[in-house]
């Protein structure tokens, strides 16, 4: 199976020279989703840093429309995968490392509708961004929402999990919606004044209940387990970073919230949020930095005892990006320049992560590496007996 897990090395996996497009998706996982999500959040992040950098925007547009491409190649993919390897696809929803990534649809769909608003327009026109958001940020919601329920439900009834198996993976279906809560505001001016604005305002804002409660019920969880059972498997350890995509998708929603509230909801009201922005905003962002440094002290270990290229990998790009995102707003709030340059800053992680996980991601797709099932267990020789060598010699 090519979970995220899976390192990119021939002692977990064959080459698959040449196999036919349908035998060729049976192990493409739910997980190449957040491809699909990096790839998005590179693109969206870094509009209002603080330095004029020629030819970003138009860099951020191509990488926007490589990640429509890379969704619409995928979603063709993965509707492979369920027509022809249904088994396979049941047997990871009843996988508790494979389930939570059906989180990563949810998260593709709304980041390139998100994308369409901010930079796709320059492409293809203001009316056919709206559309095309509105179409990506609806499927995108139901399906998260329909997994924040689902795969815990999951977990509980028909998954064995123990303490000791906590992973920030777990995180993934129940931040879905929090993507929804930040990038939900970008529709709200296209929408008609009234009951219909307010509707989608106050959505957004119970879904970011929604998500941030769930996130605090899980947190607990990866932290306990880092802590009793020791740092978790190589390949895995790159999955620490998901933490950092709530903490930096809140902050990224709560000053969306206050961006739109004027004219959406009663003046009182739409001051509350300015004020909620910095003061939630500021200390969310203040343990995402304590979680990166502790983040990457973990990588930096698992790399010196030989951690290799896995799809896990891939973490370190959307939730970074939706700390830039977070750093922005947070400057745009406070007036203060530290924030700016901190978004700087993690900009230029997010863009060296982003090219490194690209460049191995195809170099293992043009093997065939990564779509590639797990080797089967090599059978033990049968122990030499009497019986055995006088039954060779005859």
């Amino acid at each position: 199976m090519a979970t995220a897990a899976q390192p990119l090395s021939r002692a977990t996996a064959h080459p698959c020279p040449r196999p036919g497009p349908a035998r060729s998706v049976r192990h493409l996982g739910p997980n190449w989703y957040a491809c699909v999500m990096g790839t998005a959040i590179t693109a969206t992040a870094g509009g209002a840093l603080p330095l004029g950098v020629p030819g970003l925007h138009a860099a951020r547009l191509a990488v926007w429309i490589l990640s429509l491409a890379m969704l619409l190649a995928l979603l063709g993919a993965r509707s492979l995968h369920w027509r022809h390897h249904r088994d396979q696809a049941r047997a990871d929803l009843l996988d508790p490392a494979t389930a939570p990534f059906y989180g990563c649809l949810a998260m593709a769909l709304v980041a390139v509708g998100g994308g369409a608003l901010t930079v796709g327009g320059d492409w293809i026109g203001t009316g056919a961004a709206v559309a095309l958001d509105v179409v990506l940020f609806t499927a995108g919601t139901v399906v998260g929402l329909a997994a924040a329920v689902a795969v815990p439900y999951l977990m509980a009834v028909r998954h064995r999990v123990e303490p000791g198996q906590a992973t920030p993976v777990w995180l993934l279906p129940v931040v879905a919606p929090m993507v929804s809560a930040a990038l939900g505001p970008l529709l709200v001016p296209y929408l008609p004044p009234g009951p219909a604005r307010e509707t989608l305002f106050w959505a957004c804002f119970a879904m970011f209940g929604l998500s941030l409660s769930a996130t605090l019920l899980m947190l607990p969880l990866v932290f306990a387990r880092l802590l009793t059972a020791g740092p978790l498997p190589l390949a895995l350890t790159p999955a620490l970073f998901l933490v950092l995509g709530p903490l930096g998708q809140s902050t990224t929603a709560v000053g969306r919230f206050a961006d739109v509230a004027p004219g959406v909801v009663p003046a009182a009201e739409a001051h509350g949020f300015g004020v909620l922005a910095v003061l939630y905003g500021v200390p969310v962002m203040g343990f995402a930095l304590f979680w990166f440094g502790l983040s990457a002290a973990h990588v930096l270990r698992a790399r010196r005892r030989g951690m290799g290229f896995a799809m896990t990998w891939w973490a370190f790009t959307f939730p970074v990006g939706t700390c830039v995102t977070g750093a922005e707003s947070l400057a745009r709030h406070t007036g203060l320049a530290v924030y700016g340059w901190l978004a700087t800053g993690l900009y230029l992680v997010l863009v060296a992560a982003w090219g490194t996980a690209a460049v191995h991601t195809t170099r293992g797709l043009f093997s065939g590496e990564l779509l590639a099932g797990p080797r089967p267990a090599a059978v033990a020789p049968r122990p030499v007996t009497a019986r055995t060598r006088s039954g060779a010699v005859r």
